[in-house]
């Protein structure tokens, strides 16, 4: 019993700091002022035993100054770690002093010195005079045995000594100990980073390739977490979970990283969600398990078939996240491809927000990677979803999000026709705007495809979208920057006189790069029920050639 009398004694001295009467805790408060006008509230700093406490108790990163072993010392917590950033005072800033501009601060006769930091002025007093020590900025300390007293930035923003008094009811507490994990400046601003977010890895290195043999897996089978391959390996899919705190997130993105496995081509990619909660309504799901026959067809005036392009009362489009399209093989083709000073990219990534197209009430939703290409190592994929939490607090708002059309044939490989009815027929869809809803917006993407030198890859078309027979929106989409992109695409082919075919202008695309869809404000229609069109001025055929068009539209709102 005496043993462990003596071991919670000997604890109690190892975690917990004992103030002893000579040892006195002395709370140091400043005055801030900006422009000459004082803020109502003040600043205060901790002086305890030679250490210096900067940090509120509550605050994420807490930083110290130890004037005994003349270190700045940061820590932060993240994912049950401690981890630490030590700065010694011999690489702090070097100041310039100037008996000249020394003063009288409350009381206290103070010397001068300035700094220059990042193109800032930054100019101190400081005074030996009192038993408290440090400064309000840590990396401004002219000396390990002085009190700054007053720090001026850019003579207009300065901190100034309220007042020095022994603490009440203060406990110092530093969580800076021996089994920290001390990293340097790089390591911790990543750390920082890192913890002012959460990630979501929905796929990492998974495979996206032409495999014929690949079977769907049955309905019964389905769960959540799991990668399934579908339309013989050209879609990956999973079903993941989201808290609330995820899902109203003040931003959401995807990031999507790509790199070749062995296709050489530049391929049609896209990132998809879609939910399975009402069983009366017909979703790509549904297809990938039973056949592309499930999904409602449009035939157009030519006789041809088009499966699952539009919203009906019983089927819901999936809505596409990022359209994205694959380099010409970056990645696999790099070593094979060497050109003296050509510093291919080992892997191509892409960023987008996504946030008003996740559900904010839906605890879980489907997300598939689709690569259109009928190559056998074909691509390897990973997708993160970040979500950034909003700086204050926010009302939440309902995120209304319904598709109304697509012609992304994720299904390319199990028969899903391409849209290439424009030049014959127009995509039409019939939708309502609900009494309720505010900001209403049509997220429409549109991309052109058509690679040979008559084709609407390279040839500029006009797209126009009608609502009850009205014009709201016309645009020819065309991108002139794809020679910006040529060290991600290694396997491009290089032409007689100097370009490649990746420096090529396309419609709306280039190899290794998103494309972001156009926002078209739909505040001016009335509520109720309406009719879209969408008009393309599709090129004719040539041979066995044809061109078509990726054509996506999403109505969003709150």
């Amino acid at each position: 019993m005496y043993k462990q009398a003596v071991y919670f004694f000997f604890l109690i001295i190892v975690l917990f700091p004992v103030i002893s009467p000579a040892q006195k805790v002395y709370k140091i408060s400043y005055d801030y002022i900006n422009n000459g006008k004082k803020s109502d509230v003040q600043s205060d700093i901790y002086y305890y035993d030679s250490l210096v406490y900067l940090s509120k108790s509550d605050a994420k990163i807490q930083q110290y100054t130890d004037l005994r072993k003349k270190q700045n010392i940061s820590t932060i917590v993240f994912e049950d770690k401690v981890y630490a950033r030590l700065i010694p005072f011999s690489e702090l800033p070097e100041p310039d002093f100037d008996s000249s501009r020394d003063m009288e601060v409350l009381g206290y006769k103070c010397s001068y010195a300035s700094y220059t930091y990042f193109s800032n002025k930054i100019e101190v007093w400081f005074t030996s005079d009192t038993r408290a020590k440090g400064s309000p900025y840590s990396r401004f300390l002219p000396a390990e045995d002085v009190l700054v007293t007053r720090v001026l930035v850019n003579g207009n923003s300065e901190f100034v000594l309220a007042s020095v008094k022994k603490a009440k009811d203060y406990e110092p507490y530093c969580n800076f100990n021996d089994s920290s994990i001390v990293v340097n400046d790089a390591e911790f601003e990543e750390i920082k980073i890192n913890s002012r977010f959460s990630k979501l890895m929905v796929f990492d290195n998974e495979k996206i390739n032409f495999n014929p043999d690949i079977l769907p897996p049955t309905e019964n089978e389905l769960k959540a977490d799991t990668t399934y391959r579908m339309s013989k390996g050209s879609v990956i899919l999973k079903k993941i979970k989201l808290t609330p705190e995820l899902s109203n997130s003040e931003y959401i993105f995807a990031q999507l990283t790509c790199r070749s496995n062995g296709d050489a081509y530049d391929r049609t990619g896209s990132v998809f969600t879609f939910t399975d909660e009402n069983d009366s309504i017909t979703t790509i799901l549904d297809a990938y398990i039973n056949g592309k026959d499930v999904l409602p067809v449009f035939t157009d005036n030519n006789g041809k078939n088009y499966q699952g392009i539009a919203k009906t009362e019983k089927y819901a489009p999936p809505v596409e996240l990022m359209r994205f399209f694959t380099s010409f093989g970056a990645g696999h083709f790099n070593e094979l491809r060497e050109i003296n000073n050509y510093p291919w990219a080992g892997d191509v990534v892409y960023k987008q927000d996504i946030t008003s197209l996740i559900p904010s009430e839906d605890d879980e939703i489907w997300i598939g990677v689709f690569i259109g290409n009928y190559d056998g190592g074909g691509h390897v994929v990973s997708l993160e979803l970040d979500f950034y939490p909003s700086g204050q607090e926010v009302e939440d708002k309902h995120r209304f999000i319904e598709p109304l059309f697509s012609t992304v044939n994720t299904m390319e490989m199990s028969g899903q026709n391409y849209g290439r009815f424009f030049n014959n027929d127009t995509l039409e869809v019939s939708f309502e705007i609900p009494d309720s809803l505010d900001n209403v917006q049509l997220l429409y993407t549109s991309t052109g495809h058509g690679g040979w030198g008559g084709g609407d890859e390279f040839n500029p078309k006009l797209n126009q979208i009608f609502i009850d027979g009205e014009e709201i929106f016309h645009i020819v989409p065309w991108r002139t920057d794809c020679a910006t992109y040529r060290f991600s695409n290694p396997a491009s082919g290089n032409f007689s006189n100097g370009m490649s075919s990746s420096d090529l202008s396309r419609s709306n695309w280039c190899p290794a790069t998103l494309t972001p869809p156009y926002i078209i404000p739909l505040e001016s229609i009335e509520k109720g029920k309406h009719t879209m069109k969408v008009v393309i001025d599709q090129g004719d055929k040539e041979g066995g050639s044809f061109s078509h068009w990726c054509v996506t539209g999403v109505m969003v709102g709150e």
